[in-house]
């Protein structure tokens, strides 16, 4: 009997705090936005914070305030963005794909300043003196943006440099935002011509440090017949606006730098 009274006492405890807390969750409920819960059921789920939100859920609240447009998220595909854009009452207006592009076409034709054996980490690489290479723009090659890609879009080549499989890229953004030597950029995928260096050094400088870097020498400024592309600060520079992909820039560049 002595330990019955005991077992009785907090199984009363028991069931009273169970109706507290019972009563308390019915009377501080806060219900659920209808319109929030069928957006986040239309968006992709990843939760990688390319949109800059808390997750999905937070980009839904967004969407659903006016916050934000339907293309704050990059990775849902247009389905859902329309499904989206009729859930909100809004129209969705198609915008090019974008696709993350690297500007740099180094890798291991670049020469060596000093031989680096710290963490085979691309941003503690380019805390000491800017990383080994001889061209201190250029990629350091230790896969940095390949650890950071949530989509599994980015791969190392032979050569020591970043790839990008357009099909998986999502143009969240997180290459961009994690190469210290900010190489990554974001192109639409309908302009197929890109600027492969990211030096601002003189030409004879980059020359000397890399076989295929931008010399500044401005013969693709005067093949342009579209003002598309100059050369600012030693490095050709495209403007997407203008660009048509015409592939003109491309013949003329003398050292491979400009691409397609």
């Amino acid at each position: 009997m002595e330990i019955l009274y005991p077992i009785i006492a907090l199984g009363s405890l028991g069931i009273l705090f169970g109706i507290g807390l019972s009563l308390a969750a019915r009377k501080f409920c806060v219900s659920s936005d209808p319109k929030i819960d069928n957006i986040q059921n239309n968006l992709p789920g990843a939760n990688c914070g390319a949109c800059g939100m808390g997750g999905c859920s937070g980009l839904a609240e967004a969407l659903t305030e006016g916050k934000c447009d339907v293309d704050k998220c990059t990775v849902a595909g247009e389905d859902s963005k329309i499904k989206i854009a009729q859930i909100l009452g809004v129209e969705f207006k198609k915008k090019a794909r974008m696709i993350a592009t690297l500007h740099c076409a180094g890798g291991k034709k670049v020469k060596e300043r000093f031989i680096y054996n710290g963490i085979s980490d691309c941003v503690a690489a380019n805390l000491l003196f800017g990383g080994g290479k001889d061209c201190t723009y250029g990629c350091l090659g230790f896969g940095t943006c390949v650890k950071i890609c949530p989509f599994g879009a980015i791969s190392m080549s032979n050569d020591g440099l970043p790839v990008i499989d357009k099909d998986k890229c999502k143009a969240c953004n997180k290459c961009v935002e994690a190469c210290p030597k900010k190489l990554f950029s974001l192109v639409p995928e309908t302009h197929t011509v890109f600027v492969a260096c990211s030096s601002g050094d003189l030409g004879k400088d980059t020359k000397s440090a890399c076989p295929v870097g931008c010399i500044a020498c401005k013969l693709c400024e005067r093949a342009c017949k579209f003002d598309a592309i100059h050369v600012i600060d030693n490095l050709a520079v495209i403007d997407y606006n203008k660009c048509t992909s015409c592939g003109e820039c491309i013949k003329v560049c003398p050292m491979k730098t400009i691409r397609s």
